[in-house]
This record gives C-alpha cells, sequence and structure tokens, in this order.
C-alpha cells in the first residue's frame, strides 16, 4: 500500500522505455484493437452509453484521485498542479464530449487530444513507477483520451474538416493566452509558456524563448493536418463526408 501512495519515488523511479512502460504501451494498443472489432456491438444505445459512461467516469475518477492524493500530501500547489497541460484540458473535453456527444467538442479534442496524449504517453514526463497511484493515473488519464477519440471515430463515425483543423489552432491559442497570464499570477509554466523544461526535450531543437513558442505553432499544425489526413481520404473514396 505504500509503494501506491508514498511521496518518495528515488527508489523505484518510472524509466522510460522499460518493460513496464511498453507493457503499459501494449495493453493500451490491445484495448484500441478490442474497441475496433467490437465497434458495431458499440452502436446498441445501452453498450453504448455504458460505454461512455465508463470511459468518462475512470478519466474522472483517476484525475480526482491523484488531486486528492496530492492535497492530502500537502503538495498540491496552483504553480505546477493546476489541470491547464494540454493532455488535462483534453480530458476534461473528453469528459464533456462522452456525456453530451457534442461535435463541436470532438473537432477540437480529436485534435488536441490524439497530439498532445500520444506524444505524452511515448516521452512520459513522470517520476513514479509501477504500482504508485502517479503511475495509473498518468498512463490511465492519457488513454482515455485516445479511447476516446477513437470511440468517436470508429463508434459514433464523427468526422473532421479542414475548417475544423482551423478551429482547434484559435482554440489553442485562445487557452494559450489565458493560460499565460495564469502563469504570470501562479508561478507556472503550464503549457511550456514562460519557459523551456529544465530537463532536456524536443523543446530544445525548436529555438529561444520566446521563439520556440512560435515554432510549436507551427509543429501542432502540422500534426494537426496529418491527423485530418485520414478524414481527406474518406472524402475522396467515398465522395461524402459529415461535416462536425
Amino acid at each position: 500500500m505504500n509503494q501506491i501512495f508514498q511521496q518518495n519515488y528515488e527508489d523505484n523511479p518510472f524509466v522510460a522505455f522499460s518493460a513496464v512502460h511498453f507493457l503499459s504501451l501494449f495493453l493500451l494498443f490491445l484495448t484500441l484493437l478490442v474497441l475496433f472489432l467490437f465497434r458495431k456491438k458499440l452502436l446498441n444505445a445501452s453498450r453504448n452509453r455504458a460505454a461512455s459512461w465508463f470511459l468518462a467516469g475512470t478519466g474522472l475518477v483517476s484525475e480526482l484521485s491523484y488531486h486528492l492524493w496530492l492535497t492530502l500530501n500537502g503538495t498540491w500547489n496552483a504553480a505546477y498542479t493546476l489541470p491547464l497541460e494540454l493532455c488535462s484540458i483534453s480530458l476534461f473535453l473528453c469528459i464533456v464530449l462522452l456525456l453530451t456527444k457534442s461535435r463541436r467538442v470532438f473537432e477540437v479534442v480529436y485534435f488536441i487530444g490524439l497530439a498532445g496524449a500520444f506524444f505524452a504517453l511515448l516521452t512520459p514526463e513522470l517520476n513514479y513507477n509501477f504500482p504508485h497511484l502517479r503511475f495509473f493515473h498518468f498512463f490511465m488519464t492519457h488513454s482515455v483520451i485516445i479511447l476516446t477519440c477513437f470511440f468517436f471515430v470508429w463508434v459514433e463515425r464523427y468526422k473532421v474538416t479542414f475548417r475544423s483543423v482551423l478551429k482547434t489552432m484559435g482554440f489553442l491559442n485562445a487557452a494559450a493566452v489565458i493560460i499565460f497570464f495564469i502563469n504570470q499570477t501562479a508561478g507556472g509554466n503550464y503549457m511550456f509558456l514562460s519557459r523551456k523544461p529544465v530537463n532536456p526535450t524536443p523543446l530544445d531543437f525548436l529555438g529561444p524563448y520566446p521563439w520556440y513558442i512560435l515554432s510549436l505553432e507551427i509543429v501542432a499544425f502540422l500534426l494537426f493536418l496529418l491527423l485530418f489526413i485520414p478524414f481527406l481520404s474518406f472524402k475522396k473514396k467515398t465522395g461524402m463526408s459529415k461535416s462536425v
């Protein structure tokens, strides 16, 4: 039990590309495969509703459990634990999407959710290893984001357009402006808008502060275009695409 809730991670730190990291990614891939194979069965109203509530509940309970642990340990701090990172925002948008089936929410979270969660799982900013609560929180919340996006693509048959890419860029920039001022007030560095991370990251290749923020805009736009390509191909093959 102590291993799940302890504050010290130095005795069992998370190591990227370790066996437990690859196993976690494999379990996500396996779950995605099951979702794809059983996508038609989830068209049933009761199963669809159960799956939606399960994903939403898993994401919400994981997030609340993590913040409760931080609070009970006296380590919750507005400077670095507010849910203002891109993946945290995506998680809450996914919960709203699962409960409301909003197409407008989908066209935003599809891009920022998949792009952010995918790279976060490949290169985790994580100290705590299995079986710590933070380890489960990290992998479960990011997995919920990815599973939700594919749930709405494969089961609900939602689609995006090029206009969705532009809307998402607008949302991203509006959020960045708000979070920039929150950073100034709280002393945080959410979305890396105040400074680069101390540890080496791919951001080091994007130029000095604040110019790397502009480089990130370009990278984000290119990633969103890449995520849009499957829908472009679908439109060409079938001659139709349902706008969101």
